[in-house]
């Protein structure tokens, strides 16, 4: 398949962004949902799209605040189905639309949480090519399991792929206070603000509510909440020890990672290099496509992108 490369009216990579993420229509999709109990007494719902037995299955991680509702988790799970595989879409808790048990929730760095969903999921599938992605956030998660993972992952994952990861989450913590990209954190900003400040009154003391509200970006954020609540230090303990790149050279699955240059959850310069890389990571860096956006013509399709997981996971290329 052809990298993607658009042109046009959606070149920019904030429209690119702005219109996968939010305006692209999406296909109807149909879907089964399990709550899974987690280990820790938590739960978390996971979205089947039911195929026959004995077929390929793709397994998807969504991004920051995203669901299994959003735009590009439909299109990859229509296009699983279309193609007779089955799917399903693991909602990371507090994402499905009840709020979990717990106090924590999750975040970029949670493979505790990868493994046990996807050693289950691979029981489920049976003995047929699994194959796991994961966008943004749980890109990164994905990526830096299967590089913890290393040879084992051959066990569990046939072939993965992560989109728009943010595998140095210092570098995207910054890029997302400066410039127009500021635009997205603080998008995120209000929304986790928002979700933070509802369980603080579940779980009082859970963190320090004054530092929360007056966090002006991301970064302050995940500093005082984000942080503290799932065990890290400060939030530079948490970027430095939940990003995926230098799990990369471990990596024994083979695997796509594909970013947009122009992607502004990530500057270009920061992406990884092909001898940052084990030799079972294909890097695929199009110049452009926003941050999981890959809209081409007009008004615009997202169409690409499902087309080219899928063709990777069933080919290796």
């Amino acid at each position: 398949m052809q990298p993607f490369d658009a042109s046009g009216p959606f070149a920019n990579p904030h429209l690119q962004t702005l219109y996968g993420s939010l305006f692209a229509p999406r296909p109807k999709v149909t879907y089964r949902r399990e709550r899974w109990d987690t280990p820790d007494g938590d739960f978390v719902d996971v979205d089947f799209v039911d195929g026959a037995p004995g077929t390929p299955w793709v397994h998807l991680y969504h991004g920051l605040e995203g669901s299994s509702g959003s735009p590009y988790a439909h299109h990859l799970m229509d296009a699983a189905r279309q193609r007779g595989w089955r799917g399903s879409v693991f909602n990371f808790r507090g994402c499905s639309g009840e709020p979990n048990r717990k106090p924590r929730a999750y975040h970029s760095g949670d493979t505790a949480e990868g493994d046990w969903s996807l050693r289950r999921l691979r029981a489920l599938a049976g003995d047929v090519p699994f194959y796991a992605a994961g966008v943004s956030l749980g890109g990164n998660m994905l990526l830096k399991w299967l590089g913890e993972q290393g040879e084992a992952a051959r066990a569990v994952v046939t072939r993965g792929a992560a989109i728009s990861a943010p595998v140095d989450l210092t570098a995207a913590g910054w890029a997302l206070q400066t410039g127009f990209s500021s635009v997205y954190g603080k998008h995120f900003l209000g929304t986790l603000r928002k979700s933070s400040l509802s369980k603080l009154e579940r779980f009082p003391g859970l963190f320090d509510a004054e530092r929360a509200r007056k966090a002006r970006t991301l970064r302050e954020f995940d500093d005082a909440v984000t942080a503290p609540v799932h065990g890290f230090a400060g939030v530079d303990d948490y970027y430095t020890r939940a990003s995926s790149k230098p799990w990369l050279p471990s990596i024994r699955v083979p695997t796509l990672l594909l970013n947009a240059k122009d992607d502004p959850f990530l500057p270009e310069r920061y992406l990884p290099r092909a001898d940052e890389v084990s030799p079972d990571v294909r890097i695929e860096f199009p110049r452009r496509g926003g941050h999981v956006g890959f809209v081409s013509g007009f008004p615009g399709r997202i169409d690409w992108l499902p087309r080219r997981l899928l063709h990777f996971f069933e080919h290796g290329e």
